[in-house]
C-alpha cells in the first residue's frame, strides 16, 4: 500500500497455474509436411493485421535416389531453412495411421530426418494431428487439400495457391500460431 501511495508500482504476479510464456513468444514459426519424395515446408511470421508468409518450398526427392539419400536432403533443406529465417517453433505434422506398414515406417524416418533438422537449430517442437489442422485452417477436419491450399493462400495473401505439400506445411504453421495465441484446454503437444 506504501508503494501505491508513492507511486511506484510492483510488477504483476501471474495467477497460480498460469503459463509464464507470452503468446507471442513464437514470432517466426517453421511448419513441416513430412514425406520421404515431398517434404513441404512453410515460415510463416505472425504479425497484425495477418501473419505473413516468409518462405515455402517442397523438398522434392527423385524416385531413383535411395532413402538415405532422401534423408540427408530433408535434413540439409530444414537446417538450412532454420538458419535462414531464424524461427523459434516448428509445428510438424502428427503421426497418422497408414494402412500400409512399409509406407508407415518410411513416412516416419522422413519425419525423424525433419525433427533432427529443427531440434538442431533449437527450435521449440509441436505436434499437431492432420484432422486439427484442417479443422483450424478450413473448418471442417476431412477437408480436401486443394481447400487447404486456398484457405493458406486466403489467409496469408497469396498470389496463387502453393503446392499441396508447401500448403500443409504452413497451414501447421498457422494452426500453431491460432492455438499458440489463446489460451486453450487442450495444449499443443511438444515433442
Amino acid at each position: 500500500m506504501k508503494d501505491r501511495v508513492a507511486g511506484q508500482r510492483r510488477a504483476a504476479v501471474p495467477a497460480l497455474g498460469s503459463d509464464l510464456r507470452s503468446p507471442a513468444k513464437h514470432a517466426v514459426i517453421l511448419g513441416i509436411d513430412p514425406s520421404l519424395r515431398g517434404t513441404g515446408y512453410g515460415v510463416i511470421r505472425v504479425g497484425r493485421p495477418a501473419p505473413v508468409a516468409l518462405a515455402q518450398g517442397v523438398v522434392a526427392c527423385p524416385a531413383g535416389w535411395a532413402r538415405s539419400r532422401c534423408l540427408l536432403r530433408i535434413a540439409e533443406v530444414i537446417r538450412d531453412v532454420a538458419r535462414q529465417f531464424q524461427p523459434t517453433a516448428c509445428a510438424i505434422e502428427g503421426l497418422f495411421y497408414a494402412q500400409n506398414l512399409q509406407t508407415a515406417l518410411i513416412m516416419g524416418e522422413a519425419r525423424g530426418a525433419s525433427l533432427v533438422a529443427a531440434a538442431g537449430a533449437g527450435l521449440e517442437i509441436f505436434e499437431i494431428a492432420p484432422r486439427k489442422v484442417k479443422q483450424a485452417i478450413v473448418g471442417y477436419g476431412a477437408a480436401q487439400k486443394l481447400a487447404v491450399a486456398r484457405m493458406v493462400q486466403r489467409l496469408l495473401q497469396l498470389p496463387e495457391p502453393p503446392a499441396p505439400d508447401a500448403a500443409d506445411a504452413l497451414a501447421l504453421a498457422l494452426a500453431f500460431a491460432q492455438e499458440h495465441g489463446r489460451y486453450s484446454l487442450t495444449p499443443l503437444k511438444q515433442i
